[in-house]
């Protein structure tokens, strides 16, 4: 279920992984807004969500339903395409949608990195920091990586699409979340996430030390 139960049984652990799981959610949606930022959308910047201030990203629906089913989501960035040039739209469809998926596994990566070279000991706060930031950003990514409207992995599918395709993407899209939210209740996407997140993780340990 969702936090709400957490909060009840342990109100200092409910705080680290809210503030955990907010700041990834941020920085998430916040590279998807510099990335299209920097390929000529200024949307983003001009309705002041290149930022880090989480009053700016909350959704006040998507933070209850993280509460009480344990499935949430922040406002989306917005992003308009039509302001980058035609030759770069499909290349910045491509980057502005993998962006955040980027930020999360760097993110993991450094909370991987600094727990490899630390080594903390379990069971202490810094040991719980580094694990659940780790284990959110790998699951935010993997999460997003499911190629089913508005998830970024649709999106990212759609820049090597043919227009033709990319039409019934967009006709799902105001579906999308009732339909990610049905295979999530059902557990039909469970094995989808848990194979993202294994090569994920077989990625990021390329990279340690």
């Amino acid at each position: 279920m969702g936090l709400i139960r957490l909060l009840l049984s342990d109100p200092v652990a409910f705080i680290m992984l809210a503030v955990l799981l907010l700041y990834s959610v941020i920085f998430h949606e916040v590279a998807h807004g510099w990335v299209a930022y920097k390929m000529g959308d200024e949307t983003a910047k001009w309705m002041g969500r290149l930022t880090l201030n989480p009053i700016k990203h909350i959704d006040p629906i998507g933070s209850l339903m993280l509460l009480v089913i344990g499935f949430g989501w922040a406002k989306p960035v917005p992003i308009n395409l039509e302001n980058i040039p035609v030759a770069q739209r499909r290349k910045g469809l491509i980057l502005v949608s993998a962006a955040g998926v980027t930020a999360n596994i760097i993110i993991a990566f450094c909370a991987l990195l600094v727990w490899r070279l630390t080594s903390p000991a379990p069971g202490s706060m810094m040991y719980q920091v580094l694990y659940l930031l780790a284990y959110i950003n790998i699951l935010l990514a993997a999460f997003n990586l499911i190629p089913i409207p508005p998830l970024d992995g649709s999106k990212i599918l759609m820049g090597f699409t043919p227009e033709s395709f990319n039409r019934v993407m967009y006709q799902i899209e105001p579906f999308g979340f009732f339909v990610v939210l049905g295979l999530l209740l059902t557990g039909v996407l469970t094995p989808v996430i848990n194979m993202f997140q294994s090569a994920i993780i077989s990625i990021i340990s390329m990279f340690l030390p």
